[in-house]
């Protein structure tokens, strides 16, 4: 144990602050167990972490998707597309040579089962003079990451070389993978790539900035440092969950962003109480136990507020938002961790070495106190003025978030550098977008029934000649409309090919396919409320045969349930985050007019900065500032409820740090006048210089590739900048002043 100097009586601490520097030691060496342990892991992020974030539990696709790779024989359950441009038309003989030649070629790859192309469906669909596609039907244990990247790869690698080859004789020749498989594989890759390149990008900044905070360059390293360990420990430790639980590559993204974030602003808070008591006479030793004492309250506080909105996500039943949960809380857990028991041990090590590398002189507060005590006064002899002047902005951009739109963007929203998105433009350049767009209706026939007697056969085609009919549909495809048959007979489904039967007729023929092909004018959002139409239907009465349904899949439908998901879980959501954090402030601050108050001006942070979003990415307002080429028509269904959770804790962050210190001198005999300016003088430069962090943080993800991740850092950097400005430093200090002594009660202060 090492020895620790006697504190004070006017010093007294916690005994776990006591114990986390007194036993600093076996604490550092278990930290490094757990290091060793967890950060050989996160690499491992990358390649274990899954994809398909957009599905939802128990869904209707879910459960057409395993129905048709199940209950049907067709070898197209999983597929990519092959997309051929600067090729010669498959209307011209040497076109439809070329094909054949490429057809052959991809039979050979032992991945491969099927191909579907202009040679075996002469279907107007593969005619166009920009180029042609093939649908390549993959093995099922092959088709999905982590397994499916070698599929990806192989076929890639094959296409590589029988282009080089091609080019020769049609130098434009190019061959893009694109489809669900493919764009999996690369959203893997690219998400990786988006992470490191904002840790590039925010890095640096954030160390320049802590250095003219603190005026030094080891009281500057620290901060970083906590925040890179929180972030490698919480992704090893999502790579260990991963193996039970699903989690998807979105994780890494959002881990990186929060643990760069909140791990350098509860390190900053701590280093700068340890300064403070070091500028105050105190020894290592004593100023690391005051650090741990106030700072690891306050920290310990803001966190659990801060994930209690992660928690809260985990009631949506879609694997993207419980992954971003359970990242969340991991990198929530573990900043509190690192910086409430290993960093005061460190603190008390280096002592008065916080200040090598010094910069500048220190004048032994973060900022300037005296500004900031001069601000606070102003507050306590104007609260009205304050509080009408800083509403005011923010009650203007809250109103834009009444326009929000929560659809999924109908442009391409996927990176514009992966070979899937470049192919996939290419197929829209071809008007053949609907391919992945497809919506995949079973049919499931009474029990007494099959497909293919005449009732069930009427009832199919009904339906197809009904879809055909719908002015959102291009074509349809089923096994009366392929066969051109108005009545089913033995001998027609006796040539009846085997890919057709096993494609469109359950092995037990009680379920039917019918492929709804939309137009290319027909956005994401519409195609989620046709697919809700389709749900609503009364088949029955439709068809004519009592007792027949549908259900719909495909990614439409995917959509549609990831919507339905999100908006049947908001009330409960919102409900615990709200009424968790209420509950939290009140027991930490024993106040029930501060943690109303917190809980009105988090909300306060949370609609102003979604209504900035819309202004940018719906009303194009400096959206080319962010990379953009146009306006985009929506936000994702996600957006929305992930920005509230996330927001709605990080605004308490700076509620806290400056709630606590308020309270602290008056617990210690200051007048509310005299602990308001003094929290304000204490506290302000901390907050704006920890708003600036988590503003470099979340600003360098915006600037991503993934626009899911742009419109949250871009949300996010506003929500930050509002609420350390006009929330707390001048909203927030305002409704202090005038609720007077009642902030306290009914506690006693």
């Amino acid at each position: 144990m090492t020895p620790v100097a006697e504190v004070p009586s006017s010093r007294r601490v916690h005994p776990v602050a006591r114990f986390v520097v007194s036993e600093r030691r076996w604490i550092a060496l278990a930290w490094c167990v757990i290091s060793v342990f967890l950060l050989r892991r996160a690499p491992d992020a990358t390649t274990k972490l899954a994809i398909g974030g957009a599905s939802v539990d128990e869904s209707q696709a879910a459960w057409v998707d395993n129905a048709f790779a199940t209950r049907f024989a067709s070898p197209f359950a999983a597929f990519a597309v092959l997309v051929m441009t600067g090729v010669p038309s498959v209307a011209d003989s040497a076109g439809v040579a070329l094909l054949q030649e490429i057809s052959d070629s991809l039979l050979q790859l032992p991945n491969v089962v099927r191909l579907r192309s202009y040679l075996n469906a002469h279907e107007r669909a593969f005619v166009n003079d920009r180029g042609t596609y093939l649908l390549v039907a993959l093995r099922p244990d092959t088709s999905h990451e982590n397994r499916g990247e070698p599929s990806i790869l192989a076929l890639r690698a094959a296409t590589e070389r029988m282009q080089r080859d091609i080019r020769k004789r049609y130098p434009n020749a190019s061959f893009l993978w694109t489809g669900s498989a493919a764009i999996d594989y690369d959203v893997r890759l690219t998400s990786s790539d988006d992470a490191s390149a904002a840790e590039r990008r925010v890095l640096p900044l954030t160390l320049i900035l802590l250095v003219a905070v603190f005026g030094s360059v080891v009281a500057a390293f620290l901060p970083i440092a906590v925040g890179a360990l929180a972030t490698g420990l919480s992704l090893g430790a999502a790579v260990l969950i991963s193996q039970h639980y699903p989690l998807v590559i979105l994780l890494q993204n959002v881990v990186t962003m929060l643990g760069l974030g909140l791990g350098v602003d509860y390190a900053l808070l701590t280093v700068s109480r340890f300064r403070e008591g070091l500028a105050d006479g105190c020894t290592a030793e004593e100023a690391a136990m005051q650090a741990a004492h106030h700072a690891g309250h306050t920290v310990v506080l803001s966190g659990t507020a801060v994930a209690i909105g992660f928690v809260a996500l985990l009631l949506v039943p879609a694997t993207e938002l419980r992954s971003i949960a359970v990242g969340g809380a991991l990198v929530v857990g573990l900043s509190v961790l690192v910086a409430t028991t290993l960093l005061p041990g460190l603190l008390a090590w280096i002592g008065a070495r916080i200040d090598m590398g010094r910069v500048r002189r220190s004048r032994g507060t973060v900022n300037g106190v005296a500004r900031w005590r001069r601000w606070g006064r102003w507050v306590v002899l104007h609260p009205t003025l304050v509080l009408v002047v800083g509403a005011a902005p923010l009650v203007a951009l809250a109103w834009q978030a009444r326009r929000l739109s929560s659809d999924i963007p109908s442009a391409n929203w996927l990176p514009p550098r992966m070979e899937s998105t470049i192919g996939a433009i290419a197929l829209q350049n071809m008007g053949q977008s609907g391919v992945v767009q497809t919506v995949r209706v079973l049919v499931e026939l009474p029990a007494a029934h099959r497909a293919t007697s005449e009732e069930g056969w009427q009832a199919i085609r009904t339906l197809s000649r009904t879809f055909e009919r719908d002015a959102r549909i291009a074509s349809v495809r089923s096994l009366p409309l392929l066969l051109a048959a108005e009545h089913p007979s033995p001998t027609l489904f006796a040539f009846l090919p085997a890919l057709a039967r096993g494609t469109y007729l359950s092995r037990d023929e009680r379920l039917a396919l019918i492929d709804l092909v939309p137009k290319e004018a027909e956005t994401p959002g519409r195609l989620t409320r046709y697919v809700r139409e389709l749900r609503s239907m009364d088949i029955g009465s439709l068809t004519g045969l009592a007792g027949t349904r549908i259900f719909v899949g495909g990614l439409p439908a995917q959509n549609a349930d990831y919507q339905d998901a999100i908006g049947g879980s908001v009330t409960g959501v919102i409900g615990l985050v709200v009424i968790g954090t209420f509950f939290a402030l009140m027991i930490g601050f024993r106040s029930l007019l501060i943690a109303i108050k917190a809980v009105a001006l988090n909300c306060l942070s949370v609609a102003p900065a979604v209504g900035a979003a819309v202004l940018v990415f719906q009303d194009g307002y400096g959206a080319h500032l962010l990379g953009l080429a146009a306006p985009i028509d929506g936000l994702f269904p996600a957006v929305p409820i992930i920005v509230f959770c996330i927001v709605f804790g990080l605004s308490m962050d700076y509620e806290v740090f400056l709630v606590s210190r308020v309270a602290e001198g008056v617990s210690e005999g200051l007048s509310d006048r005299e602990a308001l300016v003094e929290g304000l003088a204490r506290t302000g430069g901390i907050i704006t210089s920890a708003a600036l962090v988590m503003l470099i943080v979340f600003a360098g993800f915006s600037l991503g590739d993934f626009l899911i991740i742009k419109i949250l850092g871009f949300t996010l950097a506003v929500a930050v900048l509002l609420d350390a400005t006009l929330v707390r430093m001048a909203v927030g200090p305002a409704l202090l002043r005038i609720a007077g002594r009642w902030n306290w009660w009914p506690g006693v202060r």
